[in-house]
């Protein structure tokens, strides 16, 4: 990046190759939480291409760079209250004018995709969007995203690949690598970021809670109700720490019964469960 490469000098920039052709890869679906460097990827990538274009030496070590026609991007969010348009109704504008005017020699870059609206109706336009860029627009592209479904169309667009950005979690927190590499990612580790921001602990539990519900809701076929999860139990606030039901745990064991290894496992369920409190 060549202004963030500068703004960083004393920490250092993690550097990242960028493949995009017109067969095997022209359209990256990039994966990864907030803070990991997405929105940065996508607009070196948009600024090298423009350097390039002006005839402009670019930061990198190497670059073979065709000739782009025009360069579309849909990054950020803001309104436009001046003339009633909400964040969601601009960012579909955008969306709009990229799927209407790219072309085969356009760059597209697209960060989160169909945010700003429910789930279901952000997945399906986010879907949609995609498969058009891949099928009839056929611009080398770049879409982030948080719809973590949407890496499932590698297996059925033969134009499009998955990457994503590192992290290392270690006792609940997260390190960021910045590192870009192949493959997608399942997790968007909100709640390690959300800790960082320094939400209160309490409504960090809170989160924590009904995200491990949502997810073995899903993965039992999705029969847990919205409102089953915020009504079925009261919220709890109290800002002293919890053992988790781990003093409780603890009173029952037998210590002569129980084997080094049982006893390592277990101090390794109750270190996981305090740190993602």
């Amino acid at each position: 990046h060549p202004v963030v490469e500068v703004l960083l000098s004393q920490r250092g920039f993690v550097p990242n190759d960028t493949r995009l052709d017109t067969e095997e890869q022209r359209l990256i679906i990039l994966t990864g939480p907030n803070m990991a460097g997405k929105s940065t990827y996508l607009r070196q990538v948009a600024l090298i291409v423009l350097m390039a274009q002006m005839g402009s030496f670019v930061p990198a070590e190497s670059a073979s760079i065709g000739i782009v026609d025009r360069i579309f991007t849909r990054v950020g969010a803001s309104d436009d209250l001046g003339t009633g348009q909400s964040t969601f109704m601009v960012g579909m504008t955008e969306l709009a004018n990229i799927l209407n005017n790219a072309t085969q020699r356009s760059l597209v870059i697209i960060d989160e995709v169909g945010r700003g609206t429910s789930t279901y109706d952000g997945m399906a336009i986010s879907q949609a969007a995609v498969e058009y860029l891949h099928d009839k627009v056929l611009a080398r592209s770049i879409v982030s995203t948080h719809y973590h479904e949407l890496t499932y169309l590698e297996d059925s667009l033969p134009g499009v690949k998955n990457y994503h950005v590192q992290v290392v979690e270690d006792r609940g927190r997260v390190a960021f690598l910045y590192t870009v590499a192949r493959g997608g990612t399942d997790r968007s580790y909100g709640l390690n970021v959300a800790r960082m921001a320094g939400l209160p602990r309490s409504v960090l539990r809170r989160a924590h809670r009904l995200l491990s519900r949502l997810e073995a809701s899903h993965g039992q076929g999705g029969q847990l109700q919205f409102h089953d999860l915020f009504f079925q139990e009261a919220a709890d606030f109290n800002d002293e720490p919890e053992d988790n039901g781990i003093l409780e745990e603890l009173k029952g064991i037998r210590i002569d019964q129980i084997t080094p290894l049982d006893a390592l496992q277990l101090l390794n369920k109750w270190q996981k469960s305090l740190t993602q409190e």
